[in-house]
């Protein structure tokens, strides 16, 4: 099971700490370390304040040299998919090839009500993140030399340089994500190289997965060409004292949290809660960090769980 740092910035925190996080779980061994792309907190005051996450991601680019990087997920209201196609393939060079672009419909309306980005109905947003996955991957394949036109109902390119192109090639991972029963696996199927489920229980887990296995068979893939996530929220400790102390450190209750997360327990528990979600095909997991101070976090998990695992 591979095991990945997630961090939710727009709670709280500076570069500054979204580095020493990054630094930390690269030293550790973790896999990657993911952020999500949201510009208004859910929950307390945000101070300082938003970080843009590719401009984030850049700078972490340069300042790490294995771990992988990512959005967990970038929303498709928030940016032009031209420009983004091109930021996200400049995060990759100066990575060296190590980017990954989780890419949704967006949801939460009060930040783009905030920093006034349209965000139109449902329907419109998803049929805006297909337009957008098909313009970004069209851009990052055209054969170098060529231009790029693409005409669709939001987007429209004419004549475009199709520049510059990532490291990774085809083209950087596509990760695509959530619970919609008909569009969001047949989504997957057509553009993802993962596929992810956030904060759900083992059955709804298990459904989603099948439904995109299913649709990945129907669009003529192997099976192993689709990775299967989930997101959970961490909280781990050695004794109920130190588990309650984290749980508190985030607002949480300690017994709320163990029913909804299999990271929650101390490390024996937790090995013993993540083998279900194993065997129901769980490759992956992105450990929510939420609170980014709490660095011995991470080496407990990385030396009691991640080892046994």
């Amino acid at each position: 099971m591979d095991f990945r740092v997630f961090v939710e910035p727009q709670q709280g925190a500076s570069y500054e700490t979204q580095l020493a996080v990054a630094q930390a779980a690269e030293s550790l061994g973790y896999s990657a370390f993911f952020r999500s792309d949201h510009y208004v907190a859910m929950s307390g005051d945000g101070l300082p304040g938003p970080t843009d996450s590719w401009v984030t991601l850049g700078g972490i680019a340069r300042e790490t040299s294995a771990i992988r990087l990512g959005t967990l997920v970038t929303s498709a209201t928030f940016r032009h998919p031209g420009p983004l196609a091109i930021s996200v393939a400049q995060v990759d060079d100066m990575s060296g090839g190590r980017v990954e672009l989780g890419l949704g419909t967006g949801w939460f309306e009060r930040e783009h009500q905030a920093y006034g980005i349209p965000f139109p109905p449902p329907r419109e947003r998803f049929a805006r993140l297909t337009e957008q996955l098909e313009l970004i991957t069209g851009l990052w394949t055209a054969p170098s030399g060529e231009t790029f036109d693409y005409a669709g109902t939001h987007y429209a390119l004419n004549d475009s340089p199709a520049l510059p192109k990532p490291v990774q090639q085809p083209h950087p991972p596509i990760i695509i994500g959530g619970l919609g029963a008909k569009r969001t696996p047949l989504l997957a199927a057509t553009f993802a190289d993962e596929f992810n489920v956030p904060f759900a229980s083992l059955d709804t887990v298990q459904s989603q997965f099948g439904r995109v296995a299913d649709a990945v068979d129907a669009n003529g893939r192997s099976a192993d060409s689709m990775t299967y996530s989930a997101a959970f929220v961490l909280c781990a400790g050695r004794d109920d004292a130190e588990l309650t102390r984290r749980a508190a450190a985030i607002g949480r209750e300690l017994d709320e949290m163990r029913t909804n997360s299999p990271l929650v327990g101390t490390p024996g528990e937790i090995v013993d809660r993540l083998g279900p979600f194993a065997e129901i095909g769980v490759q992956r997991v992105y450990m929510q960090l939420l609170d980014m101070s709490d660095l011995l976090h991470l080496q407990l998990f990385a030396d009691e769980v991640m080892r046994q695992l």
